[in-house]
């Protein structure tokens, strides 16, 4: 192929962290783009594109000429699970071993005669290695944070709860001793917040934490890109979104992008997937059989462990609610090897429990016979229940979950937090109080509105579709004018 003859689409490379939290989202902007008529390279490390290749085969990731994927190293060995404790290793490991690689790939597209030249870099807000690597080649780069926005303000205080002597906490005994009840006051968009309700890595007593100063390092570095992206919505967080503004001017709300996908007729790269793990389809076809809204969806999400114990109060919480309940147990869920659901539990739940490993989410939350979420209170999870009018259940785990979990049941009004150490009486009165109770009646009625909401802000002429429309036009202008700001 001759230069002349080289494809001139706007090229965008796309790279998320890789955690089934962050590639989700970050598929679903790349493939509203690619629909919108720009070249997509999306960019996964080694080790989840064999895990990929092992869950969704060979042809789902060979892509389309105009949608491909590229791969780098993350620097961890390979007989590191990538798990939630993991994380500080690879915050570690990425920034030290994926910046060459990842200018080299780059280098690499641009000297391919195949592919249209790189205009523009998205970048996931935590993979701060890929603006050094846009500043050194001239490009721009846009931030993608795939969380909340009341989530990144609170990662955007950090810096302030050190300069306010808050944090490092000053032995492991305020972590029970009722000082993370402290009220925060002087962050007006997040009033009557507590210490225990802003991002969970702030409970160290290590002034050099690890997942605490890379949060700090990567709001900074994200300030630098030409424009931050949320999968948000106006209407929900405006007073949020207005204080994330005085940092990131340039801000893009396009959410929910669940909702926002909708928008695209269906094509050859709609049925592509992004899910890690193998889904079972069959949960569909058992929810069919159930009365509207009478079904519990449990999820913990992709990341999350616990005890024995924990899993032990949660299921028998479900089974003496009486309920037909999906749960969503994950093969690495429990951080024990050990046989918790006995047959004793599995008979009591038979015919109305159904346990399966992993499920197609959206497709679950917008099934008529959902009725209630129990969630870890991760974003995807959170939007997507928001998009579907679903109230619920919350036990946050960790990083910006305890935020999402206070704007969930403090400020938006539409579920019930239970308590860390669960007991299965909480579980049972908190469940039986959300499908069926008054205060649980009302949350569902204010779920129906947000959704409403959700979905009239990503139709046309809606907030979240007009900043969608604007981001591709600046990403078209950046392109054309990488040295623009």
């Amino acid at each position: 192929m001759g230069t002349e003859e080289r494809p001139q689409k706007p090229h965008l490379v796309c790279i998320p962290v890789p955690a089934q939290g962050h590639i989700n989202p970050m598929f679903k902007l790349a493939k509203l783009l690619h629909y919108r008529g720009f070249h997509i390279t999306f960019v996964h490390t080694e080790f989840n594109y064999q895990r990929l290749l092992k869950s969704r085969g060979l042809n789902h990731l060979k892509g389309l000429n105009d949608f491909r994927f590229e791969t780098i190293p993350d620097g961890l060995p390979p007989d590191n699970k990538r798990g939630v404790l993991d994380l500080p290793a690879m915050c570690t490991s990425m920034p030290k071993y994926c910046v060459t690689p990842f200018r080299n790939l780059i280098l690499k597209l641009n000297a391919s005669l195949d592919v249209p030249p790189v205009s523009c870099i998205i970048s996931d807000g935590v993979m701060g290695l890929t603006l050094q690597v846009a500043q050194e080649l001239g490009l721009p780069e846009i931030v993608f944070y795939t969380l909340s926005g009341c989530g990144l303000l609170g990662y955007m205080h950090y810096r302030e709860l050190v300069e306010r002597g808050y944090v490092p906490l000053k032995d492991e005994s305020y972590i029970s001793n009722g000082y993370l009840e402290s009220k925060i006051d002087w962050i007006p968009a997040m009033k009557g917040i507590r210490l225990w309700d802003l991002p969970a890595f702030l409970r160290t007593t290590d002034p050099n934490d690890i997942m605490y100063n890379y949060n700090i390092e990567q709001i900074e570095i994200a300030s630098k890109a030409n424009g931050l992206i949320l999968n948000t919505f106006n209407d929900l967080e405006d007073e949020v979104l207005d204080d994330i503004k005085s940092k990131f001017p340039q801000l893009y709300t396009i959410g929910p992008l669940s909702l926002l996908s909708r928008q695209m007729p269906e094509t050859e790269l709609t049925l592509f997937e992004s899910n890690l793990w193998e889904q079972d389809m069959s949960c569909i076809e058992w929810l069919d059989k159930r009365d509207p809204k009478s079904v519990l969806y449990v999820n913990f999400g992709s990341l999350a462990i616990m005890t024995t114990q924990q899993l032990s109060e949660f299921a028998w919480g479900l089974a003496n609610s009486k309920y037909p309940f999906l749960w969503i147990i994950r093969s690495d869920l429990v951080d024990e090897a050990s046989e918790v659901l006995s047959e004793v539990f599995l008979e009591e739940i038979k015919g109305r429990g159904l346990l399966i490993g992993w499920c197609p989410q959206e497709e679950v939350l917008k099934h008529r016979s959902i009725g209630c979420f129990l969630t870890h209170c991760g974003w995807n999870s959170t939007i997507e229940s928001i998009s579907e009018g679903v109230p619920m259940i919350c036990w946050p785990y960790f990083a910006e979950q305890p935020t999402n979990c206070f704007y969930i049941c403090n400020k938006w009004r539409i579920g019930m937090e239970i308590n860390c150490d669960a007991k299965r009486e909480e579980v049972e009165v908190i469940v039986k109080e959300l499908m069926e109770g008054a205060k649980g009646e009302e949350m569902k009625n204010t779920a129906m509105d947000f959704k409403k909401k959700a979905i009239e802000a990503t139709r046309p002429k809606g907030s979240s579709y007009i900043n969608f429309e604007r981001l591709i036009k600046d990403v078209l202008h950046l392109g054309l004018h990488p040295s623009a700001n």
